[in-house]
């Protein structure tokens, strides 16, 4: 059994994935009988989905499997190993985009899938930050978003930074989104009447009423009868910006390059001012 301590020793033994060893035939035979990995991880699904990431234990999780708290570990080392199996087990929910599809619409499909999964399981949002992400269905995951970019024709070298654009985005919509729906359900209310009971009370205090009342006509103006909908008009419309600018960057011309490779600067072009390059400047050459 490796320890967390070992395995903090060494960069390369923190995840799961990079641990190949079986286990012994003595734990083996000593396991209880209908347990294995499988059901283990897909028991800290249910409970992470029922009772968040705070509440989770092994003692819990052996409770719910009516087993001991020990006999888990002849299947995982550490609780952080069975929650980056669990992460990576929920990644399989997302259906990779068909690739007869043009890139927009892949990228769209891929976007909205991950906002799913981060809405369906809030706990994934802090786990993403934690661990490598190297599991199977979590690479799956990247190989067809790497393929969607690939084919949106951006330079090579600004492709990393689309992707960061759109699933950077996606992730904080979706982490916000989530959390905000189960703060809804644990009032017992629905979105709207939770939405309403919160301006209510912003708008009994002056000092904040001032803000509201100053971006009525902006709330006005974007549409939706329901929360939701605001929501869906937003991410739709935020997304699209997005892929506007990535087509925008990718019919940009190439700037000449100078010594070593870097782009040219001329005095008089903002485009080459110190910081700027690569998809870095996207926000700012998008304006231009």
């Amino acid at each position: 059994m490796v320890s967390a301590s070992d395995r903090g020793k060494s960069a390369a033994r923190t995840s799961v994935w990079l641990d190949q060893r079986a286990p012994s035939r003595s734990r083996r035979s000593e396991s209880p009988a209908g347990l294995d990995r499988d059901r283990i991880t897909g028991a800290t699904v249910r409970l992470l989905d029922a009772e968040g990431l705070a509440k989770f234990s092994m003692r819990r999780l052996a409770a719910e499997l009516d087993v001991t708290a020990m006999s888990l570990y002849w299947y995982v080392d550490t609780k952080d190993d069975l929650l980056e199996l669990a992460l990576d087990s929920v990644y399989a929910e997302i259906t990779p985009p068909s690739e007869d599809q043009e890139w927009p619409d892949r990228l769209r499909e891929a976007a909205r899938s991950y906002r799913e999964l981060l809405v369906r399981h809030i706990w994934i949002s802090p786990l993403a930050g934690t661990f490598l992400n190297i599991g199977p269905n979590s690479m799956l995951f990247s190989y067809a978003v790497q393929d969607i970019v690939r084919a949106t024709g951006l330079p090579l070298e600004r492709q990393t930074g689309a992707l960061a654009a759109v699933f950077q985005f996606v992730y904080g919509f979706g982490t916000i989104e989530g959390h905000f729906t189960a703060r809804c359900a644990a009032t017992g209310l629905s979105q709207d009447a939770y939405h309403q009971q919160a301006m209510g009370a912003i708008r009994s205090l002056p000092h904040l009423r001032k803000i509201v009342d100053s971006s009525e006509d902006l709330m006005a103006a974007r549409g939706g009868d329901t929360v939701e909908e605001m929501r869906e008009r937003d991410f739709v419309f935020a997304l699209d910006l997005l892929i506007a600018g990535i087509e925008a960057m990718r019919d940009r011309p190439r700037p000449d390059t100078g010594r070593g490779g870097a782009p040219a600067r001329d005095n008089g072009d903002a485009s080459g001012s110190a910081g700027g390059g690569g998809a870095r400047r996207g926000d700012r050459t998008a304006r231009q």
